[in-house]
């Protein structure tokens, strides 16, 4: 193993909480089981770049049939950046544990360009990153074999000697298929195990 190709929400940053999807909820009103199958039906676009945040909102609203001004537009984009912006401090400490180990590091996540503008500017550890495959950015989404595809290029390394983290099973399967290393995420502490076992 020479690298390791990181996923951002679940591993380094986390999920979205509780409390942060009450206000999402509470923001667009409605029925919540309807606006969730909504916002997750209309996000693949949004993800790769092929929708702006407004395009995104304005797809999601018209689904739910509710009409949308530019204060709702605000107001729901704040809520959704807000709800994926809370970093989980252990892994991005073990990012410093690996470099210094010498290992390469990569990063493919599923993100909106208003989302990974923000991390940009505000997560200095994102430099740690050798290659960062941002779904907005390579026009593919995890588990989409053109989104492994292009960091295993940018990383210039054999799919073999590449360690794919991510805590959803279907993203790692999809990687393994591929011929790279996978690793489920459930916790730093539980991941550290298995990178220090593959590093000795």
């Amino acid at each position: 193993m020479k690298a390791v190709l990181f996923d951002m929400f679940g591993v380094i940053a986390r999920v979205q909480s509780p409390a942060s999807m009450a206000v999402l909820e509470r923001t667009v009103g409605g029925d919540p089981d309807r606006f969730w199958a909504a916002y997750w039906a209309q996000r693949p676009p949004y993800d790769r770049g092929e929708v702006t945040g407004p395009g995104y909102w304005q797809a999601v609203c018209a689904q739910l049939g509710i009409p949308l001004d530019r204060r709702l537009t605000e107001e729901l984009t704040a809520a959704d950046l807000a709800s994926w912006s809370e970093i989980d401090q252990r892994t991005v400490d073990l990012l410093g544990l690996l470099a210094g180990r010498g290992i390469v590091l990569g990063l493919l996540s599923n993100i909106p360009e208003d989302l990974a503008a923000r991390y940009e500017a505000t997560q200095p550890w994102l430099e740690r990153f050798a290659v960062r495959g941002l779904s907005c950015r390579i026009g593919s989404a995890k588990p989409e074999p053109a989104a492994y595809e292009w960091c295993v290029r940018e990383l210039g390394l054999p799919h073999g000697e590449i360690l794919f983290v991510d805590d959803r099973a279907e993203n790692v399967d999809a990687a393994r298929r591929l011929g790279l290393q996978g690793h489920v995420f459930t916790s730093p502490e539980e991941l550290w195990v298995t990178l220090e076992a593959a590093l000795t």
